[in-house]
């Protein structure tokens, strides 16, 4: 990472969000203990932690693997932790059985963890975290080995369980699902570098730079190259797109004529009629039926671009359309820099 900046809320649900190789888990590893930084100051709470051990951070991390003791039993997995700080036996008992109850795991306690599902074995591991009351949750990835439904039923369970023991986590994902569905705010990470720190709405309505508007929201934002024209335009090859005058102003001042045009599938206008924005007429290149919504992929020059509408839309492929882009849902970024210019 360079230059990473990041303040983390107490008792807030801070997700690290990027592709692979992006700095999110070494960031997270940071954090705990099992990496140095080279340089700058890590805090936990007002405790400066840069040379304690990672025992001695109170800080508890659930790895993508679950890490339980396979010739252990569950109710020996959670109370290990507590052993270890050499807690007297009623003590660790009873932070064993209220935090079995609170995962609903206590019908599990005699078990091992071969004899555990993916989603079993998923709370097994928080609840080792949980029992040992820390300052700082750190999950690396925890749900990446379950499958599809069941992903989804634990994003709510542990969204759910964070807020009811109030504890400040920080959660590695490449997920963007997962992400905006849990975090109080997200960090968008790429190539080591910080590119956004927000709430999961303000990411995704103003997205500081091309990569965000391009990584978050699926389908991904379209990007559409051109010039910005003398009359305040944007200008394609096959088309010419009016700013308003507020865009347009913005994308002046900013000194650069090349600039990229960004607009979310869920934004484009399509109708089959010529319609009173400013509109262009192109055709169906393909279409990707969802159930609940179809992608249509339509041409704009040498570009496709993707355009969500109802299941009932009567557009197969080669159907004339007219596509248009409300001005307000317009994002402009500068070509050279990829920074967003509003």
């Amino acid at each position: 990472m360079k230059g990473l900046d990041l303040e983390v809320k107490d008792k807030e649900f801070v997700v690290l969000l990027g592709p692979s190789g992006c700095g999110k888990t070494t960031t997270l590893r940071c954090i705990a203990g099992l990496e140095s930084a080279t340089d700058g100051e890590i805090y936990i709470g007002d405790q400066l932690v840069n040379d304690l051990d990672p025992k001695d951070r109170n800080i508890a991390m659930v790895f993508q693997n679950y890490a339980l003791y396979p010739h252990m039993t569950v109710y020996k997995n959670l109370a290990f932790p507590l052993e270890n700080q050499r807690l007297p036996a009623n003590e660790i008992d009873t932070r064993v059985q209220k935090t079995a109850k609170l995962l609903q795991i206590e019908r599990l306690l005699g078990r091992k963890p071969a004899q555990l599902s993916g989603g079993q074995q998923q709370r097994v591991a928080v609840g080792r975290a949980i029992v040992r009351e820390p300052q700082v949750f750190l999950m690396d990835e925890p749900l990446s080995n379950l499958d599809a439904k069941l992903r989804v039923h634990m994003r709510a369970e542990l969204k759910r369980l964070q807020k009811d023991i109030g504890v400040t986590t920080v959660y590695v994902t490449h997920d963007q699902v997962e992400a905006m569905t849990m975090a109080d705010r997200v960090a968008i990470m790429n190539g080591g570098l910080l590119q956004q720190f927000g709430s999961p709405t303000e990411i995704f309505r103003t997205p500081a730079n091309q990569f965000v508007g391009g990584f978050i929201g699926n389908p991904p934002m379209n990007f559409l190259e051109g010039a910005l024209g003398p009359e305040g335009t944007f200008n394609l090859n096959v088309f010419k797109f009016p700013l308003s005058a507020g865009l347009a102003e913005v994308a002046t001042r900013a000194g650069s004529d090349e600039i990229v045009l960004g607009i979310r599938p869920q934004d484009v206008q399509v109708s089959l009629e010529s319609i009173q924005e400013p509109c262009l007429c192109t055709e169906t290149f393909a279409t990707e039926p969802l159930g609940d919504q179809t992608i249509l992929d339509v041409k704009v020059g040498d570009a496709l671009v993707k355009a969500v509408v109802v299941p009932e839309f009567p557009a197969d492929m080669g159907t004339e359309v007219w596509i248009s882009f409300p001005a307000h849902k317009v994002h402009l970024f500068d070509k050279k820099t990829g920074k967003a210019l509003v």
